[in-house]
């Protein structure tokens, strides 16, 4: 999928809801990365494993250069765009596919989207002004995450007053309301519960459960649980070894609603989609 294609999906997701998500393969370009860290520093390196994930499927890439896993410590703007650009700019030479790309930061974000990237991925849903004030200007697609306090400190004991379904919903509703009135268009929005991100095992499943309450905004809906520590605590296995688990989030949340998964198994993820939509079409 290029980006006109991209684009042109989110126009039409309201009154054509797809049948089946498109799949967002995760590419970290980083040395602490939770999953991948470390496997693909080199922007050629980087690139091929790209073009792997869309040759088994993925629609979109989504590109990384700041681990945001639990503790976490944040990089510099320049550190983050020297990992970055490279490997955009290398997949943008040899593929129009749809670039994600994965950071909290306006210089990040502009610099990315002059290199080739068509979507901004905010793991704090454009808290930053200056971050919300380029995603107006350049007009391309983002998407909002919820997300209890910051990387460092978020699996810290994470409270919710109330309902968390109900209060990740309220928050999707302000900050959706915020975008829209500093300029960017509705339909240009996408939403992301933000499954392990300031949550306990409990919450995240409750997530899951309640998954399709997530779309009374009438957005799309990502949802990325791949690999991720609640996999790992409920199952008992390491990273390498949380395949089954995210896949079987992965179809309960399809049945629910959910638009794109971001996946680190993007082979495996398209696998179990295509067997989804097979079923359904019967």
């Amino acid at each position: 999928m290029n980006s006109k294609q991209f684009n042109q999906w989110l126009v039409d997701y309201q009154s054509n809801l797809p049948s089946s998500p498109l799949i967002m393969g995760v590419l970290n370009v980083t040395p602490d990365s939770f999953s991948d860290g470390g496997k693909f520093l080199d922007p050629t390196h980087a690139c091929k494993q790209a073009i792997l994930m869309v040759e088994q499927g993925a629609d979109i890439i989504d590109i990384g250069g700041e681990s945001s896993k639990p503790g976490a410590l944040p990089v510099s703007s320049s550190e983050e765009l020297a990992r970055v650009i490279p490997v955009i700019e290398q997949i943008r030479a040899i593929s129009d596919v749809c670039i994600s790309v994965d950071t909290c930061k306006a210089q990040v974000m502009e610099e990315a989207v002059i290199a080739g990237a068509s979507l901004i991925n905010d793991i704090s849903a454009f808290s930053d002004p200056a971050a919300l004030a380029i995603a107006a200007h350049r007009s391309v697609p983002i998407c909002l995450m919820h997300m209890k306090g910051l990387p460092q400190t978020m699996q810290e004991d994470p409270q919710y007053v109330d309902d968390v379904v109900l209060e990740i919903n309220d928050f999707f509703q302000q900050r959706i309301q915020t975008c829209v009135d500093a300029g960017i268009a509705r339909e240009r929005i996408i939403i992301d519960p933000g499954f392990g991100f300031g949550k306990t095992i409990q919450h995240n499943m409750l997530l899951i459960k309640r998954f399709a309450e997530f779309q009374q905004h009438n957005q799309p809906l990502l949802l990325g649980v791949s690999r991720k520590s609640t996999l790992g605590a409920i199952l008992e296995k390491p990273v390498n070894e949380r395949l089954i688990g995210g896949i079987v989030i992965s179809v309960l949340a399809t049945l629910q609603g959910v638009a794109l998964i971001r996946t680190h198994d993007v082979d495996e993820t398209q696998q179990a989609l295509k067997m989804i939509q097979a079923i359904v079409s019967a």
